[in-house]
């Protein structure tokens, strides 16, 4: 999941950034040193937050998973 985050919102940023000196009349360099910048920012944010929320998912899933398996077991043992 941390990679498909960085994959979207990385590019996304660059995009916007480049559409925003375009419309500005920014200068090439400063607006591509942007957004590569935002790009790589963008990127290792997306990769943080996609990891973190994978982290959590899977720990919700455990610990449900392991809710009912218990409480099947106590089924079973009346």
């Amino acid at each position: 999941m941390g990679r498909d985050y960085a994959g979207v919102l990385g590019p996304l940023a660059m995009f916007v950034v480049l559409v925003r000196g375009l419309t500005a009349g920014s200068g090439v360099e400063a607006t591509l040193l942007a957004a590569t910048v935002a790009l790589v920012g963008f990127a290792v944010l997306g990769f943080v937050l996609g990891t973190v929320a994978n982290q959590i998912i899977d720990d919700s899933v455990r610990a449900q998973l392991t809710a009912q398996l218990e409480a099947l077991e106590q089924d079973r043992s009346r």
